[in-house]
C-alpha cells in the first residue's frame, strides 16, 4: 500500500509540474506573441491550470470512480477561491476587487462552489440528464463575464506587447507553441494512464474511501491555480502599471474561467466517459 501511495503522488505533482512548468508556460507565450487582454490571458491561464483536474477526473471516471471525480472538482473549486483570496491579499489589491465587473465574476465563482454543493447534498445523481444543464450554465457564465467586462472595464488594454512584428514570424512562432502544446498533452496522456491504475489500487484494492482520494487530488491539482494567481500581480507590478489592476483583472478571469471549466466543463467530460464506460 505504501508503494501505491507514493506513487500516487509522485505521479500527481508530475501533472502539476508538467502542467506549470510547461503547459501555462506555453500557453502564456502565445497570449504574449498574440497581444491578448488582460482577461483573455486570465482565461487562457484559467483553462490551461485546469489541465490536471481534467486528467484526473476524466481518468478516475473511466476507472469507475466518478465520486472520487466529483468530491475532486468541488475541492478544487473550493480552493481556489481561498488561493486566490490569499494572492489578492498580500499584494494588498483589495482596493481593486471594488469594480462591478469583478464583483460579478466573484458572484459567478461562488455559484460555481454552490451548484455542486446543493447537488451533493440534494443527493442528486452525477448522470447524462443533468450534462445539458451544465453546458447550458457554462454558456451563460460565459455570456455574463464578456458582457460585465465591456460594461464595466471599457479601457482595459492589451496585457502584453509583442516584440515580433513580423506576420510571417508570428505564425512560425504561434505553430511551434502548438507543436509543444501537443506534445505536452501526450506526455500528460501517459502520466494520466498510469494514475489511473494507482487510484483504482488505492480506492477499491484497498478500500480507501473516494472521497478522501477527491480532496487530496483537489489540493494537489490545484497548485497551478496559486502560482498563476500570484504570478499575474506579479508581473505587473514588475511593469509599474498603476494599482495593479490588469494583474488583478487577470488573476479573477482564471479562477473564474477555472472553476467554470471545473464544474461544468470537465465534470461532464467525467460524466460521458463513466456513462460510455459503465
Amino acid at each position: 500500500m505504501l508503494i501505491e501511495i507514493i506513487k500516487f503522488i509522485f505521479l500527481t505533482f508530475l501533472i502539476v509540474i508538467i502542467s506549470k512548468e510547461l503547459l501555462v508556460t506555453v500557453l502564456r507565450k502565445i497570449a504574449e506573441t498574440m497581444n491578448l487582454s488582460s482577461k483573455v490571458v486570465g482565461n487562457i491561464a484559467g483553462f490551461a491550470t485546469s489541465a490536471p483536474e481534467l486528467l484526473t477526473v476524466s481518468f478516475a471516471a473511466y476507472a469507475g470512480l466518478l465520486e472520487a471525480s466529483s468530491y475532486n472538482i468541488l475541492s478544487s473549486n473550493i480552493i481556489n477561491l481561498l488561493q486566490y483570496s490569499y494572492a489578492i491579499y498580500i499584494n494588498k489589491n483589495q482596493k481593486i476587487l471594488l469594480n462591478k465587473a469583478l464583483k460579478i465574476d466573484l458572484v459567478l465563482v461562488g455559484f460555481t462552489i454552490i451548484i455542486p454543493l446543493l447537488i451533493f447534498f440534494s443527493k442528486i445523481d452525477y448522470d447524462l440528464n443533468i450534462v445539458p444543464l451544465f453546458i447550458l450554465l457554462a454558456v451563460f457564465f460565459y455570456y455574463i463575464n464578456n458582457n460585465c467586462h465591456k460594461m464595466y472595464l471599457k479601457n482595459e488594454d492589451s496585457s502584453f506587447q509583442s516584440e515580433e512584428k513580423n506576420k510571417k514570424n508570428k505564425i512560425l512562432v504561434i505553430i511551434s507553441y502548438i507543436i509543444s502544446l501537443i506534445l505536452i498533452v501526450i506526455a500528460l496522456y501517459f502520466v494520466g494512464k498510469y494514475l489511473t491504475i494507482c487510484l483504482t489500487k488505492l480506492c477499491i484494492g484497498f478500500g480507501i474511501p473516494q472521497i478522501i482520494i477527491g480532496i487530496i487530488l483537489g489540493f494537489i491539482t490545484s497548485i497551478p491555480e496559486l502560482v498563476t494567481f500570484l504570478e499575474s500581480q506579479r508581473f505587473y507590478k514588475k511593469k509599474n502599471i498603476e494599482e495593479n489592476e490588469l494583474g488583478v483583472i487577470e488573476a479573477t478571469n482564471n479562477l473564474l474561467s477555472s472553476n467554470i471549466s471545473n464544474v461544468f466543463i470537465i465534470q461532464t467530460l467525467g460524466i460521458i466517459i463513466f456513462s460510455l464506460r459503465f
